[in-house]
């Protein structure tokens, strides 16, 4: 399997399928790339080169002890720009991944970077604290800390239903895919996903936002009940000049699933323009 080795010397598994414009495509948290099912194919297809990788601690990559903060998946991302040589990239990232976007810009002054897209993204800030009195009480983070330490699989087939917007009368994705999706989150270290959750529940990114100096889409749906769109694709949007933002009417965190044919399109039409 193609790897890429990180500055700690984690390897870091990656598809690279086609050719022409990069776009590199950054998972969210539980998941590896294997979430972009629906629009790497697609992309790749309509003339793109897509490259997907699994974050350290997830996936097919390498499940270190240490090293889940943002500085260190900024880095990551550096690796595989720098390591396949991508100039005029477009960066997508979804949930927790569009912090490494954020972390990345900021970090290394946005190098080989010439778009920005952000799905359901946990930017700016998500934890409430004393200057962030809007933002969501840490009791959720830590919650969801005991519920993985407790029992991961159980824990991992709750959160699906939030994610996916899945009640009593509602199921916009079917039962075999969350149940995928699960058996996808637990292939990463439990490790790396309790202390990814410390990442993106407490990761101030405000301060990055000023980094986004070329063309960005905002995508949220203002039904989400994991990344709440009032604290994270709203401000995000307003903080970020000249940003397109795109508003799901109804939609959960999962859009990439439960949108897909539309976010697919979202992204085609702002990567052409």
């Amino acid at each position: 399997m193609p790897y890429i080795e990180a500055q700690d010397g984690t390897r870091l598994f990656y598809k690279d399928w086609g050719s022409g414009r990069p776009i590199v495509l950054i998972h969210g948290w539980p998941l590896d790339a294997d979430m972009w099912e629906y629009q790497q194919p697609a992309l790749t297809e309509a003339g793109f080169r897509t490259i997907a990788y699994d974050r350290r601690g997830f996936g097919r990559s390498d499940q270190p002890w240490a090293g889940y903060d943002y500085d260190t998946f900024a880095d990551d991302l550096k690796a595989v720009l720098d390591a396949l040589d991508l100039q005029d990239v477009a960066l997508v990232g979804f949930s927790m991944g569009g912090g490494e976007v954020a972390r990345y810009l900021s970090r290394h002054g946005g190098a080989r970077v010439s778009k920005a897209v952000l799905v359901s993204a946990v930017t700016p800030m998500l934890v409430k604290n004393a200057d962030h009195p809007e933002g969501v009480d840490e009791s959720v983070f830590t919650g969801m800390i005991d519920g993985l330490r407790a029992d991961r699989p159980h824990f991992l087939a709750q959160f699906a239903k939030t994610f996916f917007g899945a009640g009593v009368f509602s199921a916009p994705s079917s039962t075999e895919l969350m149940a995928w999706t699960g058996e996808v989150a637990m292939l990463a270290s439990p490790k790396a996903t309790v202390d990814c959750v410390r990442a993106f529940g407490w990761t101030d990114f405000r301060g990055d936002m000023a980094a986004f100096r070329m063309p960005t889409l905002v995508i949220h749906g203002d039904d989400d009940q994991t990344v709440p769109f009032a604290v994270s694709g709203k401000v995000a949007a307003a903080a970020i000049p000249g940003a397109q933002l795109a508003v799901y009417e109804g939609a959960p965190h999962a859009v990439p699933f439960t949108h897909a044919e539309r976010l697919t399109d979202d992204l085609l039409a702002f990567l052409r323009s």
